[in-house]
């Protein structure tokens, strides 16, 4: 990995000499597009408006338009700023690490100790981790000042950067101001549903299908050219689905009786109609499997006097 910042946390007259790292990366396929009549290359030239000449990367300047006039802004006078001249990561304030909300989380980066000695670092991590604190800092990164929380992550202290509190928008939809009224059964069936796919998170268990399977595509065209049946290649596309649910209930149920799958699940069918909730239609389930075993063990009880029943019968019609 290659450092994206290198400066210092400070918080009170401590001092934490640390680099800035990229804890993300995009595994994404890089696509680039191309004339279709021909697959030749689309590129983008950035081109003067006033001279009509190609400009290069390196002689374009930014500039700020109010209407009326335009300011020039280099690269040098940014680099001037103080805010981006500095080079410290500033504990502002110790919260509970409950209050921050996920949805301010932007980007996320580790920090190395960049001194001889680690004790520094150690020591904020493990206040930070004793404590169960998050440290609300401040920095000036990628021309940006940026509002971050400061964590622990493992054995590594984190700086995952946040949104301003004007950035992230208002859920304003006028379909959660209606009254709806939602049943006991309707609360239980759901509860069931979620206790059904409760489990640790792993998060190496899942894959991007998307991007698999566009690799895949990829690797058949460059074997087999633009001829690829790509419906024989990934089987026929199914039905769109997400329909809205009309009957609620009778929903949740199934779903309950899908995760179960084999005799659970069609157990759990036919008992749609009542309103208990699938657990005890499982219970019934395995009492009828066990009346049924105890009815097969007495048949094979009774297998051995049933021959000594039937003369006694014979005998009683003869007289």
């Amino acid at each position: 990995m290659r450092a994206v910042w290198k400066g210092a946390v400070t918080f009170g007259l401590v001092n934490v000499p640390v680099k800035l790292y990229s804890a993300t990366e995009d595994h994404d396929v890089s696509l680039h597009q191309v004339h279709a009549a021909d697959g030749g290359r689309i590129r983008y030239q950035r081109v003067c408006e006033i001279d009509g000449e190609v400009v290069a990367y390196q002689d374009i300047d930014k500039a700020y338009d109010d209407g009326e006039r335009t300011v020039v802004i280099t690269d040098q006078d940014l680099k001037q700023l103080p805010a981006e001249r500095s080079r410290e990561i500033e504990v502002v304030e110790f919260v509970p690490t409950a209050q921050i909300d996920p949805i301010m989380f932007d980007r996320s980066y580790y920090l190395e100790p960049d001194s001889a000695s680690s004790k520094a670092y150690v020591l904020l991590r493990e206040t930070l981790e004793s404590t169960d604190r998050t440290a609300i800092v401040r920095m000036a990164l990628r021309q940006k000042t940026r509002l971050a929380a400061l964590r622990v992550h493992g054995d590594v202290l984190m700086v995952q950067t946040l949104l301003w509190s004007d950035e992230v928008r208002a859920a304003e939809f006028p379909a959660l101001d209606e009254k709806v009224k939602i049943s006991d059964n309707e609360l239980k069936l759901s509860k069931q549903l979620v206790e059904s796919l409760v489990s640790d998170f792993d998060p190496t268990q899942y894959v991007d299908e998307y991007q698999q399977e566009l690799r895949t595509l990829i690797q058949a065209k460059l074997e087999q050219g633009d001829a690829i049946d790509t419906a024989a290649t990934f089987g026929e596309r199914p039905e769109e689905g997400g329909a809205e649910v009309i009957d609620l209930m009778e929903a949740l149920r199934r779903s309950i009786a899908a995760k179960r799958g084999g005799s659970g699940g069609a157990a759990g069918e036919e008992g749609g109609a009542e309103d208990e909730g699938a657990q005890p239609k499982r219970s019934a389930t395995k009492k009828k499997t066990s009346t049924s075993s105890k009815s097969s063990k007495r048949s094979d009880a009774a297998g051995e006097p049933a021959p000594k029943r039937k003369p006694a019968a014979k005998k009683k019609a003869a007289s």
